[in-house]
Parts: C-alpha cells; sequence; structure tokens
C-alpha cells in the first residue's frame, strides 16, 4: 500500500470502523448485548451500516459504484435476516439450511474473491473483514451461537494448548513439505521485533478470521449433525481445499494436503477448550515459521 493510502484519513477511519466489531466481540464479548437490546427491525437492518467502510474508502481511491455500495450494505442485511431465520426454526442450534448457505457464501467470497474489484489496488482485505464482521454479527448477536468460543482474553491455557498442536504438527508438516518441494529451507534471521510483528498481524488478519470461520462456526455446527472425528474431517478437509488457488495458477494440491493435515491440528486445538485464541496461536505460529523460514 503506498504512502498516500496510508495517510489517508478516510482509508483510516474505515479501517477502524471494520475493526470495531471484531474487537468489540473477541475482547468485550458483553458489547454483544447492546445491538440484541433493539427491537427486530433495527436489530436486523443494524448491519447495513457496513455499507459505510466501502463508501469512504471508495471516495478516497475514486472507485465508487453504487452497485458495490448496495452490495456491502444489503448483504449484510441478508445474512442477518437468514440467520434470525434460522435462530427461530433451530433453537436447538443443530444446523440450519441458512447456517450452511451462509457458511457456503461466505466461504466462496473470500477465497474466490468474488467482491475484491469493489476495492483500489492493494485494499482487498477489507472485503475479508467486512464479510467477516457480517458473519459476526448473524452468527453471534442475532443467532447467538453457542461454544463457538470466540474469546481472545487469552489464557495460559490458550498458550498451551496452541503450542502442544504447533510442537505436533511442526515436525510432520517440515518433512513432508520438503519431500514434496512446497517448503523451501530460507536461511534468514529476522530480528525479534520483525518476526513478533509478523506472528500478531498474522494472528489477528488471518488466523483469527479463519479459526473462527472454520472452527468456531463449521466445526462447532457439524460437531452437533455428525460424529466430531467426523465433524473435524470434514471440516479439516474443506479448510484444506480453501488451498487450492494459493500460490499457484492451477489446483495446488500440495498446499491443500499440508493445509488439510494443518486443519486437523488446528480443530484439535480449538476443540479442546473450544477456543478460537488456542486454535489461532497454533495457525498464526505455523504461518510465522512458514513465511519467515520455510517459503
Amino acid at each position: 500500500m503506498n504512502g498516500a493510502l496510508v495517510v489517508n484519513p478516510l482509508i483510516a477511519l474505515a479501517a477502524l470502523l471494520t475493526l470495531v466489531p471484531l474487537f468489540a466481540a473477541a475482547f468485550c464479548p458483553s458489547s454483544l448485548q447492546l445491538p440484541r437490546r433493539l427491537p427486530l427491525l433495527p436489530r436486523i437492518l443494524a448491519p447495513a451500516l457496513l455499507g459505510l467502510p466501502y463508501t469512504l474508502v471508495s471516495m478516497a481511491t475514486g472507485v465508487f459504484r453504487w452497485h458495490w455500495l448496495a452490495l456491502y450494505t444489503l448483504l449484510p442485511v441478508a445474512i442477518t435476516l437468514l440467520l434470525y431465520q434460522a435462530s427461530v426454526s433451530d433453537p436447538q442450534q443443530r444446523g440450519d439450511w441458512g447456517d450452511l448457505l451462509i457458511l457456503l457464501l461466505l466461504g466462496l467470497a473470500v477465497d474466490l474473491r468474488w467482491f475484491e474489484g469493489a476495492w483500489g489496488p492493494r485494499l482487498g482485505v477489507f472485503n475479508k473483514m467486512l464479510l467477516l464482521d457480517a458473519g459476526i454479527y448473524g452468527f453471534h448477536v442475532i443467532r447467538q451461537l453457542r461454544g463457538a468460543g470466540f474469546d481472545l482474553r487469552l489464557r495460559l491455557g490458550d498458550l498451551g494448548v496452541g503450542l502442544a498442536a504447533l510442537a505436533a504438527y511442526a515436525p510432520i508438516a517440515v518433512v513432508l513439505g520438503l519431500m514434496l518441494g512446497f517448503l523451501h529451507f530460507q536461511p534468514v534471521t529476522p530480528s525479534v521485533l520483525h518476526a513478533l510483528a509478523a506472528w500478531v498481524f498474522t494472528f489477528f488478519f488471518i488466523a483469527v478470521p479463519e479459526e473462527l470461520f472454520f472452527r468456531g462456526w463449521m466445526q462447532n455446527l457439524l460437531d452437533r449433525r455428525v460424529r466430531p472425528a467426523r465433524g473435524l474431517l470434514i471440516t479439516s478437509t474443506l479448510f484444506g481445499l480453501s488451498h487450492f488457488n494459493k500460490r499457484a495458477a492451477a489446483f495446488n494440491w500440495r498446499y491443500v494436503l499440508l493445509a488439510t493435515l494443518a486443519g486437523i491440528f488446528y480443530g484439535l486445538a480449538w476443540r479442546q477448550q473450544r477456543r478460537v485464541g488456542a486454535s489461532a496461536i497454533t495457525h498464526a505460529s505455523v504461518d510465522t515459521i512458514w513465511s519467515l523460514w520455510l517459503r
């Protein structure tokens, strides 16, 4: 991102507004009670405010289009409406067709980058985070999904579980990745500050969104429909397949295989205490080690 975009106050404000729902839900779960007190209609319409960050960014970069504003305004409302219907028809939270539809829509929209054309160069991350915000509002405010474990007030137990899963997965991934020619050792020595910054960025903007989606929402709901082992396998396979188009023009089967195996360990870390923070620690650590030393 060039310097002009970094210091643009409209983009900075849009970033702040985009991050507020994520950090409020993750660090102050009681804040979810505030929109639940609204009457039904305002509660359903409230996520239309997610169109505001698009308006700010697109005005700053000169790419504003009415149809994209309509999408980022109306899609979150549609997600909320479907998940409200799911909360009525499936109060036991065993998984409703609406849950499946929303997971499919959010997963494909992010993985295939359906809506990133709405944004200026190198600003597509707003698309991912706004869709995550819509999911958080729908699943946690409206659906009130139990057992997701979306609480990033980390405990020592989260660190222990996360690092144990890392220690179990890393030797398998390194040996297999090197054998397949997917991993390549990079003899570099980054500064502690650089490595820490890379881990923190990866934790919040890659690991947490993916762990919330795949473990907190998908695996959580599947565990109520099928045996936990089967739910873990299905979720891990879909997690692996979501990497099919990464780092390659064609189907990247090596990445899919290693991501599927990683998904098993992430899923086990999440399930141990049903906390997204634990699996996100494993996920962020794996990705940081890979990006710094094994590209």
